[in-house]
C-alpha cells in the first residue's frame, strides 16, 4: 500500500497534488511519502512483536537526511555500509547503539569511527577484516561487538547483481568455516561475539530462500552455543520484495515473514535484528518526470522524457521494470498507445520501458514512475553533466524539498583546474 492516489484526476501523493510540486521545483524529481514509511516500518516492527527485536532500516536504499530522521524517531536502527552512511545516520540523529555496520570493505579508518562515536555490531565479512578490527580496537581500548556474516550457500532466486547468499558471491564466510571463525574471535583481544548474521539478496519475492538460510543458521546457533560462544543476536538481514508490477502477485507480506522466523529461529531465544530497506522506502517514492518530445519512430513512437538513467538507473542496470502513470489521469475510453520511454542521454541504454502501452500523451505531459523511492535518488549521479534532481518530502498537506536541485555553478565549481594550465 502507498498514499499516491488519483484525487479528481490528477494524482497526489498524500494530500499534494503532484502538478503543484511540479510548479514549484521542476522536473524530474523524487518525491516521498512520509505517511507510507511510517506504516511499511511498522509493519515490520508488528511482525516481530513476539521477540525482542530492532529493525535496522538499510540506509542504502535511501539515505536523505530527512527519511533517516523521520525512521529514527520511530525507533528504527540503521545498518549502514559506508563511513558516509554512518555519518549520515548519526546526523539524523540516530544513536550509535542502533546502528550496525555491514559490508566486505570496511576500512580503518571507519572502524575508528565507529569505535569512537558508537556502534551496535559490526558484522565481520573475512577473516583479515576480523584481525584488523581486533588490532583497531585494541589500540584504542575498547571492545568491539561482532556478528559474523555466514555465507549459507542459498540462491535466493532474485537477479544475479543483487544475490549475496551463494558461495560464489563475494559477501561473508562460508557457514562450514563458521565454527574456526567464531574460535578465533574468541581468543582475539578487543572482540567480543554476540550474535550470527546473514543476507542472502534482495528483492526477494518468496519465503523458501529465507526459510533455508535460517535454518542453517538455527543450527549453527545451536553448534556455537555448544562450543561455549554466547549468541545471543541473530541478525537476519533484509531482501523482502516489493510488488514492482501491480499486475503481477504481491510478495510474501511482512507478518508472513515474521511468522516464519518465529519458525524457523524462534525457539532459541535470541534478540531478531532485521534490515529491510527496499520495501520500507521502495514504495513509499515516486520519480515525476515530464515528456518533452513525442517522437514517431518507424515502428515505434518515442516518449522523450526530461529524466534520465543518471537519475534512475535501475532499468539501464538491472533491466528493472517500474509502473509508470500519467499525472493527470486519462478520460475512461481514451485510446492508448505504444511507447518506448527514453531519457535524453547519448545511450540506447538510457531507455526506462520498451513498448508500454500508455494513454496517449503530448510534450509537457507529466507522468510519474511508480516504486522508485529505494536506489533511485542513493544511485543516481551527474552523467552528462546533469544536476542531481531534487527530492521532496510530504506529510498530509505538508512538502518540502529536502534535496535541492543543485545549480549548474555549484555542479562547476566542485572541479579545480590547476593554476599550470
Amino acid at each position: 500500500m502507498d498514499h499516491f492516489l488519483y484525487r479528481d484526476g490528477i494524482l497526489h501523493a498524500e494530500d499534494v497534488a503532484i502538478p503543484e510540486i511540479a510548479a514549484k521545483v521542476g522536473t524530474p524529481f523524487y518525491v516521498y511519502s512520509a505517511a507510507t514509511l511510517r506504516r511499511h516500518i511498522g509493519l515490520f516492527a508488528e511482525a516481530l512483536d513476539w521477540a525482542d527485536h530492532l529493525v535496522c532500516f538499510a540506509v542504502k536504499s535511501n539515505s536523505n537526511l530527512a527519511v533517516l530522521k523521520l525512521l529514527g524517531d520511530m525507533g528504527a536502527g540503521m545498518d549502514v555500509v559506508s563511513g558516509g552512511e554512518y555519518r549520515r545516520a548519526r546526523a539524523a540523529g540516530v544513536s550509535g547503539d542502533r546502528i550496525v555496520f555491514s559490508g566486505v570493505g570496511k576500512t580503518r579508518d571507519e572502524m575508528r569511527l565507529a569505535l569512537s562515536e558508537g556502534i551496535r555490531q559490526f558484522n565481520l565479512e573475512s577473516e583479515p577484516e576480523m584481525r584488523v578490527l581486533s588490532q583497531v580496537a585494541t589500540e584504542m581500548g575498547v571492545v568491539a561487538p561482532v556478528t559474523v556474516r555466514v555465507n549459507p550457500d542459498v540462491d535466493a532466486k532474485t537477479h544475479a547483481k543483487i544475490s549475496t547468499g551463494k558461495s560464489e558471491n563475494k559477501f561473508g564466510i562460508p557457514i562450514a568455516r563458521a565454527r574456526d571463525v567464531y574460535a578465533e574471535i574468541a581468543n582475539l583481544p578487543g572482540l567480543k561475539a554476540v550474535g550470527i548474521d546473514v543476507h542472502i539478496g534482495s528483492q526477494l519475492t518468496e519465503l523458501e530462500p529465507f526459510r533455508q538460510a535460517y535454518q542453517k543458521v538455527a543450527e549453527l546457533t545451536e553448534i556455537l552455543r555448544a562450543d561455549g560462544h554466547d549468541i545471543t543476536r541473530l541478525d537476519l538481514g533484509g531482501g523482502l520484495g516489493i510488488p514492482y508490477e501491480r499486475s503481477n502477485s504481491a510478495p510474501p507480506l511482512p507478518l508472513e515473514y515474521g511468522q516464519m522466523v518465529r519458525e524457523t529461529v524462534g525457539h532459541l531465544g535470541c534478540e531478531i535484528e532485521i534490515e529491510p530497506g527496499r520495501l520500507v522506502s521502495g514504495n513509499a517514492g515516486l520519480m515525476v518526470t515530464s515528456v518533452i518530445y513525442v517522437k514517431e519512430g518507424e515502428g515505434q513512437d518515442f516518449l522523450i522524457v526530461d529524466a534520465a538513467m543518471n537519475d534512475l538507473v535501475r532499468p539501464a542496470m538491472y533491466e528493472a521494470h517500474h509502473d509508470i502513470v500519467p499525472v493527470v489521469e486519462p478520460s475512461p475510453g481514451q485510446e492508448k498507445a505504444q511507447y518506448d520511454i527514453v531519457g535524453p542521454i547519448c545511450e540506447t541504454g538510457d531507455t526506462f520501458a520498451k513498448r508500454r502501452d500508455l494513454d496517449r500523451l503530448q510534450a509537457d505531459d507529466l507522468i510519474a514512475f511508480r516504486s522508485a523511492g529505494a536506489y533511485g535518488a542513493v544511485m543516481a549521479s551527474e552523467y552528462n553533466s546533469r544536476p542531481l534532481i531534487p527530492e521532496v518530502l510530504v506529510m498530509g498537506d505538508q512538502y518540502a524539498v529536502i534535496r535541492a536541485r543543485p545549480t549548474y555553478e555549484e555542479m562547476l565549481g566542485r572541479d579545480t583546474i590547476p593554476a599550470w594550465l
